[in-house]
């Protein structure tokens, strides 16, 4: 059961990172590229563990994790940095 799970899991993260490569090829905003990049850590960290069977407490998960994690953290701080704040 738990192999089914991981793999739907992965395919999940797969289709996330399709839809935002799609947006990003249309747009040509840096925001979707940044995100197709991190569901693409995450596709890779879920592939990885499948294929691998990596235990879940592994350091290598976790690291790839903390990437992907980091990667949308730049994409939203690269989203509002240009940004003024509104006058009161």
């Amino acid at each position: 059961m738990i192999p089914f799970f991981l793999g739907m899991t992965t395919m999940g993260f797969a289709l996330s990172t399709l839809f935002f490569l799609r947006f990003w090829q249309r747009t040509g905003d840096i925001f979707f590229g940044w995100f197709t990049l991190a569901f693409l850590l995450f596709t890779l960290n879920y592939l990885i563990d499948a294929f691998l069977s990596l235990s879940a407490d592994s350091i290598f998960a976790y690291l790839l994790r903390l990437l992907g994690f980091a990667v949308i953290v730049v994409a939203i701080h690269s989203k509002n940095a240009g940004k003024e704040s509104p006058p009161r």
